[in-house]
């Protein structure tokens, strides 16, 4: 190697001694090479893991046995997005001709993906208020192409907790498949999976990632939907990040000392909004939503929010708010919006892990 150009090339590649970090090693790598074709061929007849990073790659592969293990579930895989994880749970129970009844208040970006793209599929999707079981079973009797009941465990914007053993009798007797998204609650708070769920999809930009630094879904269940699942990610392009993996374990590491901090913040705001506005707490998560008097001007009251930043997402160590009726639930028609109570005056508040008195010392001069 006399060459510079090789030089520069060839010995910068990783040496063969053994190293035994701390913690596990970021592989931002696009593929991986073999040393023979024979060690190539091994690959295909199952004896190698790592071919491309779309197919698979360690880090995207630990976060997926994070969660899952967090969850109880057997297996995980992790995606692009929550979006993705949960697009992929549902193709790996429903094709076309199949349909999924959902619950009518779930986050506005699953509402839109179910309601405009699941049909271009052929899927159907129909909506029901799954606090009323009757309504849920008139659909399931109704339309017994339903393959499918997709929930969340705590509901988005109005923190309505799901009754998933409800849904899970109704799975049992209608035999359907049960998918929840637990994001908002998270496995610190409730397992999904271990309430007899089949699949539990996680959108980990939000509370297992922690920090506001990365987009990353994950889906966790048993082994042979989530061999489903996995091939829907990586015929689809949904696959994740090595680098976006590995930062979503780092958060995770953290998860259960951030949800302690957080859903106790989320508590005392609850109960210092209670005589100014009305507030939707379920006593559990990080997430407290409320609507402002008719009298106060949400502009107003948002420009006043000093370091209590405004985000369209949730769930960061800061405290923030964000804007359902403009933001998450903006692609909902009025009729839609105010079906599930999105008006103009509804607030979702995410708690951070600041000081209370902090916290609620910077609402307090908002509301003043």
């Amino acid at each position: 190697m006399d060459m510079m150009e090789t030089k520069t090339v060839h010995t910068a590649k990783a040496g063969e001694r053994a190293i035994h970090p701390k913690v596990m090693p970021l592989y931002q790598t696009s593929a991986f090479s073999f040393s023979s074709l024979e060690e190539l061929e091994g690959y295909y007849e199952g004896n190698g893991t790592y071919l491309y990073s779309r197919t698979a790659n360690p880090n995207t592969d630990a976060l997926g046995e994070t969660v899952a293990n967090l969850e109880g579930a057997p297996k995980g895989v992790a995606a692009s997005s929550g979006m993705s994880a949960i697009l992929a749970g549902i193709l790996a129970v429903v094709q076309a001709g199949d349909h999924v009844l959902a619950a009518q208040d779930v986050y506005g970006g699953t509402f839109h993906l179910l309601k405009e793209e699941l049909v271009r599929l052929g899927i159907g999707v129909h909506f029901a208020d799954f606090s009323n079981i009757s309504e849920i079973e008139k659909n399931l009797i109704d339309f017994p192409e339903v393959k499918l009941l997709f929930s969340e465990s705590i509901t988005n914007p109005f923190l309505r907790v799901e009754d998933i053993e409800v849904l899970v009798q109704l799975k049992k007797r209608y035999g359907v498949k049960v998918m929840i998204d637990n994001t908002f609650a998270t496995p610190y708070a409730v397992r999904p999976f271990e309430l007899g769920a089949d699949l539990v999809a996680h959108s980990a930009t939000k509370y297992l990632g922690g920090h506001s630094d990365v987009t990353a879904g994950v889906l966790a269940g048993g082994k042979e939907l989530i061999a489903l699942a996995a091939n829907r990610i990586v015929n689809m392009g949904m696959n994740l990040s090595p680098f976006e993996a590995w930062l979503a374990l780092r958060g995770i590491k953290t998860l259960a000392l951030r949800m302690k901090a957080q859903t106790a913040n989320a508590q005392a705001i609850a109960e210092f909004l209670k005589d100014k506005a009305q507030v939707w707490y379920p006593g559990k998560g990080a997430i407290v939503t409320f609507a402002l008097p008719e009298s106060v001007d949400v502009s107003k009251f948002f420009s006043s929010l000093g370091w209590i930043q405004i985000v369209p997402t949730l769930a960061g160590v800061e405290t923030t708010v964000s804007y359902p009726y403009g933001t998450s639930h903006r692609a909902l028609s009025e009729e839609e919006k105010e079906k599930i109570g999105v008006t103009r005056q509804v607030v979702r508040l995410s708690a951070g892990i600041e000081g209370t008195e902090d916290i609620l010392a910077q609402l307090g001069a908002a509301f003043k």
